[in-house]
Formats: C-alpha cells, structure tokens, sequence
C-alpha cells in the first residue's frame, strides 16, 4: 500500500474512533456530575438539619438547572433537578417553597416522559411527595388521589424500596388509614437500602422506625 494511502486509512480510523469517544466521554462528564451533585444533596440532607439547607439547596439547584438545559432530552439530571428543587423547597416559605414545589414536579413529570421508569421509581417517589405536600387550590397542584397514584407507580417498580414505603407511609397516617400506614412503614424499616443512596436510605430508614413505633 503506498504511503499517502497508508495514512490516509489511519487518520480515518483514528478519526472515526475519536467520534466514537466523543460522546462516550460526554456521557461520562454528564454521568459524573450527577454522581457529583447526589453526594452533594446526600451531604445536605443527612448532615444538616433542617432549616440550615436552604443556601446548598439553592446552589445545587442552579446546578442541576444547568446540567438540564445542557442535556434536555436526559431523564436523570431532570429526576435530579426535581429531587433538588423539592428538597429546597421544604427549606422554604410562602411562595419562594410554592415556586421551587412547581419547578421539582415540571421536571419531574418531564423526566417520567423520558423514561417511564422514572430512574427506577424515584421520581415517582418525589412527586408522590409533592402532591401530598403541596396545598392545593388555586395556588397549589396538592391532590391526595394523585399522590396515591404516583406512589402506586413507585411500588410497581420497587416494592421494597424504603423511600417509596416510607413516603407511602407518612400519606397513609394523613389520610387516617393506619392499618395500611403500619405496613408501609414496616416495610421500610426492612426494606434494602439502595448502594447509590446509602446514607438518605438509612437516614429515612431511622424515621420510618420512628413512625412505625409512633404507629
């Protein structure tokens, strides 16, 4: 083979594996800075009590915000932004909570679009949350009968999943329906904490416990 053509053959090669790497490596920065901003929230939400998350909160969420708008059709940063955006809002009040409660289930519901899953159930889990929290009304989008809905979707997928039952649970003792809020928190208190989310499992893993005894 003559050498004009010889590398000519590999610079093609090389070139066409460089655009094989490249998204590759995208998708590794995209999965890193995920990985990144969970063990930031993971830190927040298990180390600091309440009341004193709203300054990280509000940076995560930039973050997450960002993240989003670089990689919009990606259901995971949107999970996570809906994650971020309704923890934040617990941290707040009056329409800034009411404002970050829209922002979490916008990307939620837009996550769930994506992929139907929901990252494993979890935004499911969160926007159960959400209706079960969030006033209703003109201001608000609270509806028990949609939060029980998007709690049955997360049980679906993982059943034994200490969020999901935990939350399922504190909705159930709201609701009056105790029977059923003892065996949700029971199986919490049982249920396998996810190796990605150690620390937030574990910590709701404690008050499950606590419900379960105030139960």
């Amino acid at each position: 083979m003559p050498r004009r053509r010889l590398l000519n053959t590999a610079m093609g090669v090389g070139l066409s594996l460089g655009l094989a790497v490249l998204p590759l490596a995208a998708a590794h920065a995209w999965e890193a800075r995920v990985e990144g901003m969970k063990n930031h929230w993971e830190r927040l939400i298990t180390e600091q009590p309440e009341g004193q998350r709203g300054d990280g909160l509000k940076a995560l969420a930039g973050q997450a915000e960002r993240l989003v708008a670089e990689h919009p059709e990606a259901a995971v940063p949107l999970v996570w932004q809906g994650i971020i955006e309704a923890s934040w809002a617990r941290e707040r009040s009056g329409l800034g909570a009411l404002s970050s409660a829209k922002s979490a289930r916008k990307a939620l519901e837009r996550a769930v679009e994506l992929d139907p899953q929901g990252h494993n159930g979890s935004a499911y889990v969160t926007l159960g949350a959400l209706y079960d929290r969030v006033p209703g009304g003109l201001m608000g989008f609270g509806d028990s009968e949609t939060a029980e809905q998007m709690f049955d979707e997360a049980l679906s997928i993982r059943p034994d999943g200490i969020d999901v039952n935990f939350y399922y649970a504190a909705f159930l003792e709201e609701e009056g329906r105790l029977d059923e809020a003892r065996e949700h928190a029971r199986r919490a208190v049982e249920g396998e904490a996810r190796p990605d989310r150690q620390a937030s499992d574990e910590a709701l893993r404690d008050e499950a416990l606590a419900l379960q005894q105030r139960l």
